[in-house]
C-alpha cells in the first residue's frame, strides 16, 4: 500500500513521521509513538502501513480488548511472548518482577516500574539481534498496567534498537497515563483529499458541492466517507446534506451499520451479539458460546460477507461503532443471555478473569456470589502487582453488593488500591460513595487515613493542615481494637506534623506529644520504641531525650534496609535532633537503594527529596542539586513534568532573586506544607548571611526561633547567632547560643560541636575568641558538614584580618573560598573572596569552571558521577531507570566532552565527595 491508496489519501506528513521512528530503531535511536484520534479516522490502517514497511525488524504486536481492561500486564504477556527466554538474561529482580507480574511465579507483588524497566531490558536485549517493532492497537482498552508499563518503555527508549507504536482513540485514553510519550494526532482529511476518497469511494459520481458538504459533515473521517458511499445512492447522499440537522457521523454510521446487521439472519445477528460481547474476539471462546445456545456452525459467515467482521484468526469488528451497533442493537435480555453463555464456557476452560467479568455483565442489580468472585479476581490482580486493576475489580464487586458492611469493605480496598496506583482522584471519588455514619470504627478509620494522606497528593491545603489531628483521631477509632493500626496512626501523625508545622491545626505539639506517650504501652515492639522517642523529643528535655532517641536510631539503623522507606521522616528528625547527619544520610541511602531495587519509583522519588533537603541542612548546595536532577529524571520517567520540581531553599542557596524565591514559598504554603515554606525561610536567612546582609537574615530567623518547632529550630539557631552578632544584636542571642552549648555537651557529635564552638567564637571577645575557631575548624573537619566547615574558615579568617593577623587570614580564605566553590554556594563563595581581595589579594572575579564538565548535560552529570563512584552501566541504569545501552551511549559522549578514556580517569576528574 502507498501513499496514493484509497485509505492512505493525504497521509504523507504521518507516514514520515512513522518512518523516521522505524529508521531511528533501525540505528539504534529508539522512539515511541502515540497515534491518537477518533474512531475512523485510520489510526489502524497507519499502524499496517507501517508494519508492512518494517522491513528489517522483528514485529510483534498486541491489541487492547475490553475483557481484559481489568487483568493486570493481559497485554504485555501478549506482546512478550516472543521474548520469554530472554528473561532468565535480567537481573534477578527485574527477571522476578516479570514472572510474578505475568503469573508465572509467587512473591511480593512487584512495582509497575520494576516490571517496566524489565520489559526495558528485555526489549534492549532483543533489539541487539534485530531491531524490534512492538504496536500495539486500541490502547485505550488496554489494562491500565500494561499501558502504564508501555508508557513508561516508550519515555526510556533512546539508545536502543526499539521502536514502540501505540494508537487509541483521543478521548478515551487519559492524558496522564501515557505523559512524555509523543503524540501524533491524526486528524481528519482536508477537504480536498476527502473528496477525493469520497468519488473513488461511490459507485456513481457525486455533484462537487455534495462531496465538499458531506467531507466538512463527516470531518473528512475516511471511515466515514467510506461506508457512507457504499451505502448511500448519490441522491441519498445529496438529501442527507440538505437536512436541516444533519445527525454526527458516530451516529449516522452507528444506524448505517444497525441496518447491515438487521439485514443478516437471526442465528447470524446473535453469532454477531456473543462476539460483541466477547472483547477480545477469541474465536474458540465465541464459537464454543454460540454452540451453547444452539447456533449452527457456519452462523457467521453471512456476518463476514456483510463486511461486519473478519474472521481470519481473532474475530475482528470492521469498526467499533459496528460492535457498539451490535451490541446495543438487542435486548437487555439478549445481552445477558451472551455473557452468561461466555461466562459458563470461561468457567468450563479455567479462566476464571474472564469467566467472572461475564458473569458480573450478565448480572441484573446485586449478586453476593459474583461479588466474592470478582473480590477474589481482585486480590489475585493484586499479587502481581496490579494495584489498579484491583482498584477495577473492587469498584465492580462493590457495585454488586448489596448495601451494607460488605460493600463498605469493597469500596475502601479499592479507594485504598487506586490511592497505592496513583490514582488519587479515583480513591476520593471511591471515598466519596461511603456512608461514612454507618461504619465500624476501623472501617472509618482507615477511610480518614486515606483521605489524610491523598490531601498529600492533590495538595488539599485543609486536609494537609489538618493531618496530624485526622491521624490522632484515627488512632483514637483504633483504640482498644487494633494496637498496631493505632501506633501505625500515631506515627503518621507525627508526619502530619512535621508536614504542616506550625500552621497545623487541631493538634498542638504538647497534645501530640502526650497522645504518642499514650501510645507506647498500646503494644511492645519496634513501634513503641519509635514512639517513646518521639514523644521524649517533644515533651522532654533536651539530656533527658538524647538517650531515648538515640536508642531509636540505632533499632532503626538495625532495620532491614525495605523497613527504613516507610520511617524517611521519623528517621530524619530523630537523627537531626541528634545532629547526627552522617546516620541521617546513611538511612536514607539505605532506603533509597532499597526502593530502587524494588522498582518503588514514588519512594525513590520521597528519598531523594529528603536527601536533597538534608544535604542543604548540611551545607551542601552541589550535592542537593544532583538529588533534585535525579528527582527529575525520575518524574520524567513516571511521565510527570520534571521542570515543576522546585526546591526554594535550593534556590536561595544558588543565588536565585529573593523575590522568587518568596513567591516559591509562598506558593508551597498556600497548599499547607508549612515545613517546606519553613525550609525556604532558612535558605533565605542563609543566603542573606552569605551576602553580608545581617540585619535582614536576623529579622527572617528571629520569628522562625520564637517560634520553636522541635529540630527545625535547633538547626536554625547557629545562624540566628552570626546574624544576632553581626547586626549589633549579641545579648538577643546568647540564649541561643547556650543552647547549642546544651545540645554539643549531650549530643556530642562533631557537627554540633562544631557549631556551638564557632558560635561561641563569633560571641567571644578578642582574647578568648581564637582557641573557639579552631575548635569549630577541628571538630567540623571530622563532620560532613562542608558548607559549615568552610563557614568556620570564614568566620576565623575575618577574625584574623580584623586582628591584622593578613597572612593567616588568607590561609583561612583560601580554604573557605575552595569549598563553597565545591560545594555550589555562590554567595558564600563571593564573601570569601571580597574578605580575601580586603586582605590585599587579588582574586579573579569569575572563576572559571572545568570546560568539559560544564558542557556536560543534567542527564550526562548525572550518569557520569555515578560511573565515576564505580557504579557499573547495568547499576547506573536501575539507578536512573534507563537501559544499559543508554547508559552506555551517554558515558561515550562523557568520555568524549572530558577528553578521557576510561572510569579511572573520569574518577580522577570527577573526585568523590
Amino acid at each position: 500500500m502507498d501513499a496514493e491508496s484509497p485509505l492512505l489519501l493525504g497521509r504523507a506528513p504521518e507516514l514520515e513521521r512513522l518512518a523516521a521512528l522505524l529508521g531511528g530503531a533501525r540505528n539504534r535511536r529508539g522512539g515511541a509513538l502515540l497515534v491518537r484520534g477518533e474512531p475512523g479516522i485510520g489510526k489502524s490502517t497507519l499502524l499496517d502501513e507501517t508494519v508492512r514497511t518494517a522491513r528489517g525488524l522483528l514485529v510483534v504486536r498486541a491489541n487492547g480488548f475490553e475483557a481484559e481492561s481489568a487483568m493486570p500486564y493481559a497485554a504485555l504477556q501478549r506482546l512478550g511472548t516472543p521474548f520469554a527466554d530472554l528473561v532468565d538474561g535480567l537481573p534477578p529482580r527485574q527477571a522476578a518482577a516479570l514472572r510474578i507480574a505475568a503469573g508465572l511465579d509467587r512473591g511480593e507483588p512487584p512495582d509497575r516500574y520494576l516490571v517496566g524497566l524489565g520489559v526495558l531490558s528485555v526489549l534492549a536485549a532483543a533489539g541487539e539481534a534485530e531491531p524490534v517493532l512492538c504496536v500495539v492497537d486500541d490502547a485505550h482498552l488496554l489494562d491500565a498496567e500494561s499501558l502504564e508499563v508501555l508508557a513508561f518503555v516508550g519515555r526510556r527508549l533512546q539508545a536502543e534498537r526499539v521502536a514502540l507504536l501505540l494508537a487509541g482513540r483521543a478521548d478515551a485514553i487519559a492524558p496522564t497515563a501515557v505523559a512524555g510519550v509523543p503524540v501524533l494526532e491524526l486528524a481528519g482529511l482536508d477537504p480536498l483529499d476527502a473528496v477525493r476518497l469520497l468519488d473513488r469511494a461511490a459507485d456513481e459520481a457525486i455533484d462537487p458541492y455534495v462531496a465538499r458538504r458531506i467531507a466538512e459533515e463527516t470531518g473528512g473521517n475516511p471511515l466515514a466517507l467510506i461506508d457512507l458511499a457504499h451505502d448511500l445512492t448519490a441522491r441519498e447522499l445529496t438529501a442527507s446534506t440538505l437536512a436541516p440537522t444533519p445527525a454526527p457521523v458516530g451516529e449516522r454510521l452507528e444506524a448505517h451499520y444497525l441496518r447491515r446487521f438487521a439485514a443478516i439472519p437471526q442465528d447470524t445477528r446473535l453469532w454477531l451479539l456473543v462476539a460483541a460481547a466477547e472483547s477480545t474476539g477469541d474465536r474458540a471462546l465465541i464459537e464454543a458460546a454460540a454452540d451453547r445456545l444452539g447456533m449452527p456452525a457456519d452462523a457467521a459467515g453471512p456476518a463476514e460477507d456483510a463486511q461486519l467482521v473478519s474472521l481470519r484468526g481473532r474475530v475482528a469488528f470492521r469498526h467499533p461503532l459496528v460492535r457498539a451497533a451490535v451490541y446495543n442493537g438487542v435486548s437487555e435480555a439478549d445481552r445477558r443471555r451472551a455473557h452468561e453463555a461466555l461466562g459458563a464456557v470461561a468457567d468450563g476452560l479455567g479462566r476464571a478473569d474472564v469467566a467472572v467479568w461475564h458473569a458480573a455483565a450478565a448480572t441484573v442489580g446485586t449478586d453476593e456470589r459474583v461479588a466474592a468472585r470478582m473480590e477474589a479476581v481482585a486480590d489475585t490482580a493484586g499479587g502481581r502487582g496490579g494495584t489498579a486493576s484491583r482498584a477495577r475489580l473492587l469498584v465492580r464487586a462493590a457495585d454488586l453488593t448489596p448495601t451494607g458492611p460488605a460493600r463498605d469493605a469493597r469500596l475502601i480496598a479499592a479507594a485504598e488500591a487506586a490511592s497505592i496506583a496513583g490514582a488519587a482522584q479515583l480513591a476520593l471519588e471511591l471515598l466519596g460513595r461511603l456512608d461514612e455514619d454507618r461504619l465500624d470504627p476501623i472501617s472509618l478509620g482507615r477511610v480518614l487515613a486515606l483521605r489524610s494522606l491523598l490531601a498529600l497528593f492533590v495538595a488539599d491545603h485543609d486536609g494537609v493542615v489538618d493531618g496530624a489531628a485526622t491521624m490522632l483521631r484515627v488512632a483514637d477509632l483504633a483504640h482498644g481494637l487494633a494496637p498496631e493500626f493505632e501506633q501505625r496512626a500515631l506515627l503518621r501523625a507525627f508526619e502530619g506534623e512535621l508536614t504542616a508545622e506550625w500552621a497545623v491545626r487541631g493538634a498542638t505539639l504538647p497534645e501530640l506529644g502526650q497522645r504518642l506517650a499514650a501510645g507506647i504501652d498500646v503494644a511492645p515492639g519496634e513501634t513503641a520504641v519509635l514512639l517513646r522517642a518521639l514523644a521524649a523529643h517533644i515533651l522532654q528535655p533536651y539530656d533527658e531525650a538524647v538517650p531515648v532517641m538515640r536508642d531509636a536510631v540505632e533499632l532503626i539503623r538495625g532495620m532491614e534496609d525495605a523497613q527504613l522507606s516507610e520511617l524517611g521522616s521519623v528517621g530524619v528528625a530523630l537523627t537531626m535532633a541528634l545532629w547526627d547527619e552522617r546516620t541521617c544520610i546513611e538511612l536514607l541511602g539505605r532506603a533509597l537503594r532499597a526502593a530502587r531495587d524494588v522498582g518503588a519509583l514514588r519512594t525513590v522519588d520521597t528519598m531523594l527529596w529528603l536527601l536533597s533537603l538534608v544535604e542543604l541542612v548540611r551545607g551542601d548546595p552541589a550535592a542537593s542539586g544532583r538529588y533534585i536532577e535525579q528527582v527529575r529524571e525520575l518524574r520524567r520517567a513516571i511521565g510527570y513534568d520534571a521542570e515543576q520540581v522546585v526546591n526554594a531553599s535550593y534556590l536561595a542557596w544558588s543565588g536565585a532573586p529573593t523575590e522568587l524565591v518568596e513567591q516559591v514559598a509562598e506558593g508551597i504554603l498556600a497548599t499547607g506544607f508549612a515545613g517546606a515554606w519553613t525550609v525556604a525561610m532558612t535558605g533565605l536567612g542563609i543566603r542573606e548571611i552569605a551576602d553580608g546582609h545581617y540585619r535582614d537574615a536576623f529579622h527572617r530567623f528571629e520569628p522562625l526561633v520564637a517560634r520553636e518547632f522541635l529540630q527545625v529550630t535547633y538547626q536554625q539557631l547557629p545562624d540566628f547567632v552570626e546574624a544576632g552578632v553581626r547586626s549589633g544584636r549579641t545579648a538577643d542571642v546568647r540564649a541561643a547560643a547556650a543552647r547549642l552549648d546544651v545540645f554539643a555537651a549531650e549530643s556530642g557529635t562533631p557537627w554540633i560541636r562544631g557549631l556551638a564552638e564557632r558560635s561561641a567564637a563569633l560571641l567571644a571577645d578578642d582574647d578568648s575568641a581564637e582557641p573557639r575557631y579552631l575548635a569549630a575548624i577541628d571538630h567540623l573537619t571530622r563532620s560532613t558538614a562542608r558548607a559549615d566547615l568552610g563557614r568556620a574558615h570564614l568566620v576565623y579568617g575575618e577574625w584574623l584580618r580584623r586582628m591584622k593577623r593578613r597572612r593567616e587570614a588568607r590561609e583561612q580564605l583560601r580554604l573557605a573560598l575552595a569549598i563553597f566553590e565545591r560545594a555550589g554556594a555562590p554567595a558564600f563563595a563571593g564573601r570569601a573572596r571580597r574578605e580575601l581581595e580586603a586582605t590585599g589579594e587579588h582574586v579573579t572575579h569569575h572563576v572559571p569552571g572545568d570546560p568539559g564538565i560544564d558542557e556536560l548535560t543534567p542527564r550526562e552529570a548525572t550518569i557520569a558521577r555515578l560511573a565515576a563512584d564505580g557504579r557499573t552501566n547495568a547499576e547506573i541504569g536501575a539507578t536512573l531507570f534507563i537501559s544499559s545501552n543508554t547508559v552506555d551511549y551517554h558515558l561515550r559522549k562523557v568520555f568524549r566532552k572530558l577528553g578521557v578514556t576510561s572510569r579511572r580517569q573520569l574518577a580522577e576528574r570527577l573526585p568523590a565527595d
